[in-house]
Parts: C-alpha cells; structure tokens; sequence
C-alpha cells in the first residue's frame, strides 16, 4: 500500500509541476483551442495539458513502480503511449475519424499482443473482439466526455480512484499501480482545468485516460468470486462515460447525423446546464453521479451473485429513464 500511495503522490506532484510548463510550450506552438459554434469556451484554451498528464503518469510508474517491466504492464504503457501520440498529432492537424479509429484498434490489439485480454467466453477471437470493442469504445466515451471544464479529467480521477480501492481489496499490484498513478495525473491537472479552465488536455490527453482506464478495467480481478458476478463492475465504474456516449449516439442517430464527425453540445453536461445548473453544478453533479456508480461497483466487489445482478437491474433501470429524461421527455 505504501508504494502505491508514493506511486500517486509522485504522479500529483509531477501533474502540477508539468502542466504550467505544457501550457506556455502550448501558447508558443500553436496547440491553441480555439473557440467556435459547437464549443462552450469564448476565448482560445491552450491544450496540450494531456502531454502533462501523461509525462506525470509514466515518470511515476518507472521510478516507483516495483514491477514496471512486467510484460503486461510495458504492453499497457506502449498502447497508452500509442494512443496519445495519435491524440497529439490530431490535436496539432486534425485527423480523420477513420484514422483515428484503425489507430485505436492497434492500441487495442497491443494489449491483446501482451495478454491483456477480456476472458468472459471459452473461445479467443471473440475474446479478442470483445477486448477491442471494449477499449475502442471507452477510448471515445473519454474523448466525448471532455466537453467541459473539469469533467472528463474530474471522472477519471474518480474512476481511477475506485478501481485503486478495488485493486487493493483484491491485492491486484499491476492494477493498483497504474490506478495509482492515473489518480495522481488527473487531480494533478484538474487545478488547473476546473473551471475556468487554465489548460485543455486535448485528445493526447482524453484518449490517454479512456485508453488507461478500458485496459484497467480488463485486468481487474475478484477474490472468491466467480466471472458471472463480477463480470461488469468495471462498467458501473465507467458508467457516467458510457451513459454520456450512449445518450449521444442515440441523440445524432435520430438526427440522421454521424455521431463521430458532428460534435456539438448535446452531452449529458450540455442539457444540465440546459435545464438551469450552472457549469460547475453540472459538472460536480456527474462527480457525484460518477461517485455513486463507484460506490456501486465498490458493493458488488464484495458482494453475492443475487444482490449484485439486483444492483445491476436497479442502475440499468435508472439509466433508461435518465435517458428518456434527457432525450426524449421536453
């Protein structure tokens, strides 16, 4: 446990150390946010606070990491860096969506090349299949989510916070260090993205951490409790990103719009403040949100097949009607 909390104090004080740096190396290269129709910000952001967050990340885990050349550990930290170098250079020239979405399957498939793999069924390829639908889709539902200041950086760290406890719980060390070291970046950079926001982390950043947090996800293991109980605790954890993305999708889809080439500001914070919050409400109402899915996840760690698939049927109920709340209801 100890090194697991110098793990995540190295990693906060690198974030906060970094990030200021990153913003005036942003200002003077030109990674600039700047404002237009579909954005909510009135004046140009710089954005390269993901470099930030990812230097944090990585220096952490090599200087205090017991484990850190284990073969999953390096193949997890080659994707991620993967993943955020495609981030950067779509933040500095704009790629296509297509691009983006092979160069995510190749993450992915690094982490399958390593052993790091969803294992639900007796067959491989659709092992394989699922563990790439999973990382591709949390990869995006991050990305999507970074639409206000603070919020994606905010529920990673809250994320990453509870799949620390449950990695402790479960003695999972691989697990407990990279969410150790998650943690610490995004509290890091979260002083200065909170709103008002100083820095954006950019897709470097919001592809790093839904990258991080899918393979996190998948390593997770249960003491005494069988796959059919605890096979989706790390989607309750992510619950709020999938929610957010699921809300979206369905929204273009209906709009006859592609969800990925048509941003705009019709996310799960956008129709908050739509309805009277204020962005920082609406913002610290999906931490809460987030914490409660947590807490959630937390219980069924612990608990039996019956009360978890209870839990499972309560959250699924109270996400339809969110939805149709938000969607559907005027």
């Amino acid at each position: 446990m100890s090194t697991l909390i110098l793990i995540f104090a190295a990693a906060l004080v690198f974030a906060v150390g970094v990030t200021p740096l990153a913003r005036v190396l942003a200002l003077r290269a030109g990674f600039i946010d700047e404002p237009s129709a579909r954005k909510i910000h009135a004046s140009p952001i710089p954005r390269l606070g993901g470099v930030a967050m990812y230097g944090a990340f990585v220096l952490a885990l090599i200087l205090f990491a017991d484990r850190f050349y284990v073969p999953q550990m390096i193949g997890i930290v080659v994707g991620a860096t993967w993943v955020s170098f495609l981030g950067l250079w779509d933040d500095r020239v704009g790629l296509h969506a297509g691009l983006k979405l092979i160069g995510q399957i190749g993450g992915a498939l690094i982490l399958v090349l390593t052993g790091v793999s969803v294992e639900l069924v007796p067959f491989p390829l659709v092992n394989i299949a699922i563990t790439v639908l999973w990382v591709v889709g949390i990869t995006n539902a991050m990305n999507l989510l970074d639409n206000m200041d603070g919020l994606s950086g905010g529920v990673a760290a809250i994320t990453a916070a509870f799949f620390l406890l449950i990695a402790a719980l479960n003695g999972q060390y691989l697990v407990g260090s990279l969410s150790a070291a998650l943690l610490g970046a995004s509290v890091g950079f979260l002083i200065y993205n909170f709103n008002p926001a100083r820095i954006f982390m950019g897709d470097a950043g919001s592809l790093f951490i839904g990258f991080m947090l899918a393979a996190v996800g998948i390593k997770l293991r249960f003491l005494n409790l069988p796959v059919t109980a605890t096979w989706f605790i790390p989607i309750l954890v992510l619950g709020l990103p999938i929610f957010d993305t699921t809300l979206v999708f369905i929204s273009r889809l209906r709009r006859g719009l592609n969800p990925l080439t048509h941003p705009g500001t019709d996310h799960t914070s956008h129709r908050l403040v739509a309805r009277g919050l204020t962005r920082r409400e609406a913002v610290l109402t999906l931490y809460l949100v987030s914490g409660a899915l947590g807490v959630a996840a937390l219980f069924c760690a612990q608990g039996s097949i019956t009360a978890n698939y209870l839990v499972l049927a309560m959250i699924a109920a109270t996400g339809l009607v969110a939805l149709y709340e938000l969607e559907f209801r005027k």
